[in-house]
């Protein structure tokens, strides 16, 4: 959903519009494996907490994980006996595939999940889902790590928990806080495109959707929450660490070698001000610059290295053309990967060759400057060498990032000029050919985002009751 938006504003997705009472706004799942004991004091609070505070009407879904104690009996009587709740029986244990399942067959616009064990305080649920339906944000946690959280648990899990967050950062580039804090909500719009990509069925689950809505560009907002921790909580630590370390090494390697389809999730919800054609500032320039002048130095010194090595069997321009030669094709590969972003095997070959047309002029800028170097000195040092070869490269890079920037590596948006030039071609907007909307299906899902979020209307249907405190 977009907003049209004057020059010098910046576009935002839109507010979820009012609808009339009884409209599902918020569908909050607690997925449940043989919790008995749990199971009916946790959903009566959070209701009595939802029914109170909440000024959107609201579903609350128990997603039963392949329970073999009463939690099935135990789920289908509080359902009858509450119109706002409703039971989802799966088969196979998992939260992840639980989570899957019912936001991919929910109709309400905004999706979110709690523990059983209701841990958090359930004063963060109305922070945790606002930047949602006010279209600020993509998804939102619950965080433990943060400043401001309170936290009562012991050593051993806050040791867990802080040095597994640290593996994601140093692994994964992650920048959220808290991975695992059960305690989550997402846009169902932004679930439909994202939940297809995330193939952990388990307590990975929850991290890998977030490694790869942040790839993608997706806004994460982080509520600092108060957190109790169960003593009682039956989570097999070692077994879930062990999991969870397989998925990082796993998502990880598929963001390596670019198999993941991130393009699916680049920024379709919304416009981005980061996309708009403002006038004399390159996109993406300054970004592009950094990774350019790091690969640049890094190549440098590897040239150097080559040519000091092939220098001691043979000649200064022979030496020079296959130092030159060698590094060229490390620079190619390591500017497309890291500084203009482009990942996969696709174009690859076409843009080495570019590069090796560009490795061309940069060797006849050093060679010349080589050639000149040995006119005036019959018998010039090893260090002179390397002196006039590292200015002849400044110069070289300086021309080298220019073709790359406009020839090698273009505006990929750019590459179709057929479609550039339709009036009602939109950049921003048009989606790849290869872009595939087709929501996972685990139930009877809504037909469409606008047909389950037409028209929302704040509720609160106890202003005039003598037991609410407000």
């Amino acid at each position: 959903m977009r907003t049209d938006s004057s020059p010098g504003t910046l576009p935002a997705r839109e507010h979820l519009p009012a609808a009339p009472a009884g409209t599902p706004v918020l569908d909050v799942v607690i997925p449940v494996y043989n919790e008995e004991k749990d199971l009916q004091p946790c959903v009566r609070r959070l209701h009595e907490h939802l029914d109170r505070t909440f000024p959107y009407a609201f579903r609350i879904t128990i997603a039963d994980n392949a329970s073999t104690d009463t939690t099935p009996q135990v789920a289908r009587q509080l359902a009858a006996q509450i119109p706002e709740v409703t039971t989802f029986r799966l088969e196979q244990k998992g939260r992840g595939r639980a989570l899957r399942a019912v936001w991919s067959a929910s109709d309400a616009p905004v999706l979110a999940y709690m523990d059983v064990d209701l841990s958090t305080d359930l004063n963060a649920l109305l922070p945790l889902v606002a930047p949602l339906i006010s279209g600020h944000s993509d998804l939102a946690i619950g965080s433990r790590l943060a400043r401001s959280s309170r936290v009562v648990r012991g050593p051993k899990r806050e040791f867990i928990s802080r040095a597994y967050n640290l593996i994601l950062r140093g692994s994964l580039q992650a920048r959220f806080s808290d991975a695992q804090c059960g305690f989550k909500a997402i846009r169902r719009d932004v679930a439909q495109i994202l939940l297809p990509l995330v193939e952990d069925t388990g307590w990975f689950f929850d991290t890998e959707m977030l490694v790869l809505a942040e790839r993608a560009g997706l806004r994460i907002h982080e509520v600092p929450v108060d957190w109790v921790d169960d003593p009682d909580s039956t989570v097999h630590i070692v077994k879930t660490a062990t999991d969870d370390l397989k998925g990082v090494w796993r998502v990880g390697r598929a963001l390596a070698t670019g198999s993941l389809p991130l393009d699916r999730l680049a920024r379709p919800f919304g416009d981005d001000p980061r996309d708009r054609d403002i006038e004399d500032v390159p996109k993406g320039l300054a970004r592009q610059l950094v990774g350019f002048c790091v690969v640049g130095a890094l190549s440098t010194l590897f040239y150097l290295l080559l040519y000091s090595g092939f220098r001691v069997i043979t000649g200064s321009q022979t030496a020079n053309a296959l130092a030159l030669l060698v590094s060229a094709v490390a620079n190619t590969a390591a500017n497309r990967r890291l500084t203009f972003g482009v990942r996969g095997r696709s174009g690859a070959v076409r843009h080495q060759a570019q590069g090796l047309v560009v490795f061309g002029i940069g060797l006849a800028l050093t060679s010349g400057s080589l050639a000149a170097l040995n006119a005036a000195t019959s018998e010039p040092a090893h260090s002179t060498e390397l002196a006039v070869l590292v200015a002849a490269n400044l110069a070289a890079t300086v021309l080298r990032f220019l073709l790359f920037r406009a020839w090698v590596f273009p505006d990929r948006r750019e590459d179709d000029p057929a479609r550039a030039a339709s009036p009602s071609y939109d950049p921003v907007r048009a989606p790849s050919p290869s872009y595939d909307t087709t929501p996972f299906r685990a139930g009877e899902v809504a037909d469409s985002w606008r047909d389950a979020t037409v028209q929302l209307l704040p509720v609160r249907p106890h202003d005039t009751d003598a037991r609410d405190p407000r």
